[in-house]
């Protein structure tokens, strides 16, 4: 538990939490796109917490997708403040690169936070069935046969249910208010942000 102050926990070791990450709510639910990226940048060493080699590629996919976001963000900042008018502009450019990316990026952190949701919900599961579970109903149904061997190793994988929130700080009932904080506001800006990519405009 390096790095986690006394009485914390892993949630105050992030660079930037899902809850701090802006929603225009005056401009159709504009997603602040740096802001996000660092959110979802700073979700994925949850990835390393798990402690197998096994969640290398799953690590790997979400950070290969934050990657094509960024770029894009990058290449036209003036039109990248929102994740949504990122997407729109690049589309506009017969190109979609980045929206390609934000799809799988939402499919990884929707996988993310159903298997988070599954296990605060479930308290008497472990975080194989809660992981298992939610993969089936969202990373699963997109995956070739090549790619869901490989995924469903990492879902064996995972450490036992107490060993992990251990290592999300000493203080368990600290922990369970900062993982519901933490999962709520994901789940909220992924519910947005699918909602949008359903959408006419957002497809290609």
């Amino acid at each position: 538990m390096s790095g986690i102050p006394a009485g914390g926990t892993w949630f105050d070791t992030i660079n930037r939490s899902f809850v701090d990450v802006p929603i225009n709510g005056a401009n159709d639910n504009g997603i602040s796109t740096t802001e996000f990226l660092e959110a979802a940048e700073s979700l994925t060493t949850l990835f390393d917490l798990l402690g197998s080699a096994a969640f290398a590629p799953v690590k790997n996919d979400l950070t290969g997708n934050i990657k094509k976001v960024r770029e894009r963000q990058q290449a036209a900042p003036g039109e990248s403040e929102t994740l949504q008018s990122l997407v729109l502009g690049e589309l506009k450019t017969k190109k979609h690169v980045a929206a390609e990316g934000l799809v799988w990026l939402v499919r990884g952190l929707d996988f993310t936070a159903q298997s988070l949701r599954h296990n605060i919900n479930n308290q008497s599961k472990e975080l194989s069935d809660s992981f298992r579970d939610a993969y089936g109903r969202t990373l699963k149904p997109h995956h070739s046969f090549i790619i869901k061997p490989i995924f469903s190793a990492a879902m064996s994988a995972t450490p036992y249910r107490n060993t992990f929130y251990a290592k999300l700080g000493s203080d368990s009932e600290k922990v369970k208010a900062a993982l519901e904080r933490e999962v709520a506001a994901l789940e909220e800006r992924v519910a947005i942000l699918k909602a949008f990519q359903d959408r006419k405009e957002a497809k290609w």
